[in-house]
């Protein structure tokens, strides 16, 4: 399969003449390309994403910011932080809130979605994990708001 059209530099030697090899949708907004340059037969890899609109989270104080990927990211990777809970597992957790966010069709969200998107894929994800996102995202008190959590989740 060669495919032509979109022009795309080879980044080793510059030259415009490189051919795309290989087609695979890595995701529902993305597609992985291996591509070759003609000139110095080198072989690299592109990504094509569509472009969406940005998405803005709207603060418990009513201030809005920017959906961060990235953010969402940290806070499952700390959740799961020396959880026997793979990159993969989390990046899956991570495309899955992302597209529901999406789904929503609305170009401004409340963190508390947010929240409870990460609190149920948490959930099904690794009981500890959960527990430790609930215990801030909930604002757990004492021992006892624990135990309460941990009962719901028996």
């Amino acid at each position: 399969m060669v495919e032509r059209g979109v022009r795309m530099k080879c980044p080793f030697c510059g030259a415009d003449d490189t051919k795309v090899t290989d087609s695979r949708d890595s995701d529902v907004f993305e597609t992985r390309r291996r591509r070759e340059c003609e000139k110095c037969a080198k072989r690299f890899t592109t990504y094509e994403r569509i472009e969406r609109s940005p998405l803005v989270v709207i603060k418990k104080d009513g201030r809005r910011e920017n959906f961060s990927s990235e953010k969402l990211k940290t806070g499952l990777l700390k959740a799961c932080e020396k959880r026997e809970v793979s990159v993969e597992k989390i990046e899956e957790a991570m495309r899955e809130i992302e597209n529901a966010l999406r789904n929503e069709d609305k170009s401004e969200i409340p963190s508390r979605l947010v929240g409870e998107l990460v609190i149920r894929r948490l959930r099904k994800l690794d009981k500890v994990a959960y527990i430790r996102f609930a215990s801030i995202y909930k604002d757990f008190e004492d021992v006892k708001d624990f135990e309460k959590e941990i009962k719901s989740i028996k």
